[in-house]
């Protein structure tokens, strides 16, 4: 019997934008804020989302990994680095770097409305 992958969901932000760069990581039903992160855009803090939700994915010892996030472009350019091996940017080096040690088996695109990390990072900022 094969195992299940196990599902993180990642998604990262700032207010304003540029700004404090806030993410959020969901990995079986537990969200991980991550409030100091330093300034930046949203693209940096989707990066930074998806960097942390591997590490916490590499720490849980789980083998078969699915990151799930709702960035279309770091999403792309993640997959990117997975399959070819080049990073273009700082951000994409350090995912790159960090896959060495332990890749996930696939990075995954989903809507806003379906990203549990996103929905947790939208409570801290109710309208």
């Amino acid at each position: 019997m094969s195992r299940r992958r196990l599902k993180v969901f990642f998604d990262g932000g700032c207010r304003p934008n540029p700004g404090p760069i806030e993410v959020a990581v969901v990995m079986r039903g537990t969200a991980h804020l991550f409030t100091d992160l330093g300034q930046g855009g949203n693209e940096d803090a989707e990066w930074l989302a998806l960097i942390r939700a591997l590490e916490l994915a590499q720490a849980s010892g789980e083998a078969e990994v699915e990151l799930i996030g709702d960035s279309r472009e770091v999403v792309r350019r993640a997959d990117a680095v997975l399959r070819t091996g080049q990073a273009d940017g700082a951000h994409a080096a350090a995912f790159r770097a960090l896959a060495a040690k332990g890749a996930p088996a696939r990075v995954r695109w989903i809507r806003r409305g379906q990203n549990l990390a996103g929905i947790a990072l939208a409570a801290r900022h109710p309208r």
